[in-house]
């Protein structure tokens, strides 16, 4: 049942989510339908990694719930209902930067299940490369998909076109970067950082995926 994946969930996550429904409830009775509408869309952007992960039967660690929560709330609600993006002007290249490092731990999560698990099947720089690809190409294609949402629809995704475009690929590859460095780090076996640990968890609570990992970090 939908209702007992989400009951079964942190504390840390019922208040986040408690709070998006608290928000579209308030907006309803106060008759700004838009904002209401928004933030159940937050809502169910937030939630859908869950069953995902489900889907895919895999266990999430609570940073990484925690981190697409708040960056949904930060790019649907903040974003588009409170016009973060016009008003903040850094907005828009934080939330870039920080999807990139995401997708590049991702990436990294990717590359290394293909190989099960196995450090030695590559050198970690390679394996680190893979995955920084894997970013790039997201963020690539979001930009693709910018582009024809503007020439379709006549929408304004890229506000000032090549600049806006040229901008956050370079904001994506520095993210990127980051994540992949975060796994070649892991690879290395230490633990340093949040991102390196966040890999750790994910891989510990994932062995089924990685069963020829013989990585212990050291302390």
């Amino acid at each position: 049942m939908i209702t007992d994946k989400v009951l079964k969930q942190s504390r840390v996550m019922l208040v986040l989510w408690g709070l998006l429904l608290l928000s579209a409830i308030v907006a309803m009775f106060a008759g700004r339908w838009s904002l209401a509408f928004v933030a159940f869309s937050t809502l169910a952007l937030a939630i859908a990694p869950i069953f995902l992960a489900s889907r895919l039967n895999l266990t999430l660690p609570l940073p990484f719930l925690v981190a697409t929560t708040l960056f949904t709330f930060a790019t649907v609600f903040m974003g588009e209902a409170f016009d973060f993006y016009e008003k903040v002007w850094w907005w828009d290249i934080a939330l870039h930067g920080g999807s990139a490092v995401g997708f590049g731990l991702i990436g990294f999560l990717f590359v290394f299940m293909l190989f099960e698990g196995d450090r030695y099947a590559a050198p970690p720089a390679a394996i680190a490369f893979m995955a920084f690809c894997v970013a790039i190409s997201v963020g690539t294609m979001w930009e693709n998909f910018e582009y024809l949402m503007d020439l379709t629809f006549g929408l304004n995704m890229q506000k000032s076109g090549l600049q806006d475009t040229m901008g956050d690929l370079l904001v994506d590859s520095v993210g990127a970067l980051l994540g992949a460095l975060s796994g070649y780090v892991f690879l290395k076996g230490h633990r340093t950082g949040v991102t390196t640990i966040l890999i750790h968890q994910f891989v510990e609570m994932n062995k089924r995926l990685y069963r020829k990992s013989k990585d212990r970090l050291r302390k």
